[in-house]
């Protein structure tokens, strides 16, 4: 089984480049407070490191 990531966008990206901001909004991030699940793949892992100042992840299984 796969398991997956919930992500929580808990600080703005106000002040960060467009590539970070672009990188919330492709993990699917909107609004702070926001939470989303995603697979946890390769792709996303890379994207969370990113912005990882920006959110919170935890692990949880599918």
């Amino acid at each position: 089984m796969c398991s997956k990531l919930q992500i929580k966008y808990v600080r703005s990206a106000i002040g960060y480049s467009k590539k970070q901001k672009r990188t919330v909004e492709a993990l699917g991030l909107r609004r702070l407070g926001q939470v989303v699940e995603q697979e946890d793949t390769p792709v996303i892992r890379g994207m969370v490191y990113k912005v990882r100042h920006l959110v919170e992840v935890q692990e949880v299984d599918a």
